[in-house]
């Protein structure tokens, strides 16, 4: 099976990058990180030469983009050369869904498979950040059979998928998405049982064919991005 990186070298050292063609979700709390994981992630491949969709739900691409320099990222040069694209769904630029991507407002109310259907053509990777009060009206049922379907849609198409869950979201969608998701990785904050600090770390909940260590990673959000701080193969 082909491996794409994650962005994050000691994390590709552990896992070998993550699964070409499949979905994989990132959850965790507030300041645990994700979105910087969704930016890293993309710049990181964005150096390889892949074509990436950003999608965001919350914060608006200059945002974004501003949180990638206070990083070193350069997404603007990536843009304007055409590798990378940033697809708002929050506030008024919501309203200019159906102009970038011709997909309906029923988007913003939790119909985001609808992105399967309307991706350009020669997307390699999906980023959706996030997925949280944007599916706040959906059932369980509904979340679970729209979920599933982009699952299958990306898969069919081979685009890599990577959908941050976290926010007002439920428990039991996040539990939804990790039986249905190919990988996936919690960021939680915790005290150090020995040291009695506030800690990050990761934790490889899943990831199909890959040999995965069962310890908690601990990581850093450093100057230049996500760091896990002690390595360890996945021999454990």
């Amino acid at each position: 099976m082909e491996r794409i990186k994650t962005g994050i070298s000691e994390l590709d050292e552990i896992i070998g990058g993550f699964p070409e063609g499949k979905t994989i979700i990132i959850t965790g709390d507030p300041g645990s990180g994700k979105t910087i994981f969704g930016l890293q992630f993309a710049y990181a491949n964005c150096l390889e030469g892949k074509k990436i969709l950003y999608v965001s739900t919350e914060e608006d691409a200059p945002e974004l983009k501003q949180q990638g320099r206070s990083f070193g990222w350069n997404f603007e040069s990536f843009e304007n050369r055409g590798f990378l694209k940033f697809v708002e769904l929050a506030g008024y630029r919501a309203m200019e869904i159906k102009e970038a991507l011709s997909i309906s407002m029923e988007a913003v109310k939790g119909d985001f498979t609808q992105f399967s259907d309307n991706l350009p053509v020669d997307t390699n990777i999906l980023i959706i950040d996030s997925l949280g009060s944007h599916v706040s009206n959906l059932t369980s049922y509904e979340f679970r059979d729209r979920f599933n379907l982009l699952v299958y849609n990306m898969a069919q198409k081979g685009i890599t998928t990577v959908v941050l869950l976290g926010g007002v979201i439920s428990r039991e969608f996040v539990d939804l998405a990790l039986y249905s998701a190919y990988g996936a990785i919690q960021l939680l904050k915790r005290e150090n049982p020995y040291t009695g600090l506030r800690e990050r770390v990761m934790d490889i909940v899943k990831m199909r064919n890959t040999k995965t260590p069962v310890q908690l990673l601990p990581y850093e959000i450093s100057s230049t991005g996500i760091i896990i701080t002690i390595p360890i193969d996945s021999s454990g």
